[in-house]
């Protein structure tokens, strides 16, 4: 026992590096303990030795709705300046935007956009025919235009006309029966594209620049009534050279007509580019002595106060004024036109990218806090809903029958009779 004593003591003070072994066996124990406290790591907690209930899935996100009130209801925002002709001070260079202002702007130029598209999926799949000039890009001339008249103002255009049908108040549903050539039709399935008509909006015009004479026709009306009401006239960079808008520009100066003419300058007429078709590209001087405006035609803010600028103007009895909206179709001239052998995929591109209008405005709400990204994103769902019920609607509902094809000649006319293709077929209309 004593042997085994000495032998375990030993290699204990071999192990801990002692230099005197244990005399008893009760030595040895306290040893052997102390030496197992000093080796061994510390217990882990009573807390870390019990298995954890497994976690809970991660709970569903929950997007809160915000109420109005989470909003910035008004802003002031700058806006570029316009360039002047003949003109001591311009449009404001800051313009007020409430929150159901943008919303309102938005949900048109989206409708406008996505109706414009829809019109060129109708067209590819040989549902709409005929000519069809779209406005996609051009959205912010004509919502800025409504958004700075009076309902009871008049609008005349010519046949890149869907934007302004839309603005003027016909419904989506209508615009694409029309194109369609269906019954339901804002003119009866009978005017196509280019002849789209409403209350106070005299088209749809398929004469270049002949429009231009009849807008200022309308404001002679104007003034001969007495109605504090004027007519926006507008036109294309590519019908800014012809004769008959000189005519119009000097009866409507001579007058002092209640006459806003705009020159929608997309940059390239039909296929060609304004350097190479204009001796001279600053058409808002084209009145020579008409005052005159150069606008940026992409922010919907920059159009609606020079609208508004111009509006005043002419009813203040100064007569007309002629404006330049600087804007840009991102389709071609009309379907037939491809768009891309006198421009690049890639300035169009650039456009989409940099200057849309669209665009513009949803980052003017959202960094203002006007609105959330997840609204915008319910209103672009409703709206492409709309244009979709709007487009099965269009091809569901029949044609015009051919007795309808000779009435609405004039309103509010007794029948009458109406000679066909040769002396001997008449035909019946009907107002």
């Amino acid at each position: 026992m004593q042997n085994l004593l000495s032998f375990l003591s030993n290699a204990l003070c071999r192990i801990t590096g002692r230099n005197s072994g244990a005399q008893t066996v009760s030595e040895l124990l306290i040893g052997l303990s102390e030496y197992v406290s000093l080796t061994s790591p510390s217990a882990p907690d009573l807390a870390q030795t019990q298995r954890l209930p497994p976690k809970p899935p991660p709970a569903a996100r929950v997007v809160a709705s915000r109420s109005s009130a989470d909003f910035t209801p008004q802003v002031a925002l700058d806006i570029k300046k316009c360039d002047l002709h003949r003109l001591e001070e311009g449009p404001p260079v800051k313009a007020t935007l409430t929150r159901e202002q943008g919303l309102q702007y938005y949900r048109t130029m989206q409708t406008v956009r996505r109706m414009e598209l829809k019109a060129d999926q109708l067209y590819k799949q040989k549902i709409i025919r005929g000519f069809c000039h779209l406005y996609d890009g051009q959205e912010a001339c004509a919502a800025g235009v409504e958004a700075a008249i009076n309902p009871s103002d008049h609008v005349i255009t010519a046949y890149r006309a869907h934007g302004y049908t839309y603005t003027r108040g016909v419904s989506v549903k209508e615009i694409l029966c029309e194109l369609t050539g269906r019954r339901g039709g804002v003119s009866k399935g009978k005017g196509g594209s280019m002849h789209m008509y409403a209350p106070r909006f005299y088209g749809g015009n398929g004469i270049v620049g002949a429009q231009v004479p009849l807008g200022a026709g309308i404001a002679l009306a104007c003034q001969y009534q007495g109605n504090n009401q004027l007519c926006v006239t507008l036109y294309g960079d590519g019908a800014a050279n012809q004769g008959q808008l000189f005519e119009a520009f000097n009866m409507a100066a001579l007058w002092k007509l209640p006459c806003v003419f705009i020159c929608e300058n997309n940059q390239y007429s039909m296929g060609m580019s304004t350097e190479r078709a204009s001796a001279s590209t600053d058409y808002y001087k084209r009145g020579d002595y008409i005052p005159g405006m150069r606008v940026d035609g992409m922010d919907i803010l920059c159009v609606r106060e020079a609208v508004k600028f111009a509006a005043d103007f002419c009813r203040a009895g100064k007569g007309p004024i002629v404006m330049e909206l600087q804007t840009y179709r991102y389709h071609g001239h009309s379907m037939s036109d491809p768009g891309v052998s006198y421009r690049s995929r890639e300035e169009v591109q650039e456009v989409r990218s940099k200057n849309d209008p669209i665009t513009l405005l949803k980052e003017q709400m959202l960094s203002n806090n006007m609105a959330s990204v997840e609204e915008l994103k319910e209103l672009d769902v409703a709206i492409r809903k709309e244009v979709e019920e709007a487009a099965r609607f269009a091809t569901a509902d029949p044609e015009p029958p051919l007795d309808d094809m000779c009435n609405h000649i004039f309103k509010n006319d007794p029948p009458m009779e109406v000679r066909g293709t040769n002396p001997w077929s008449r035909l019946k209309s009907v107002s």
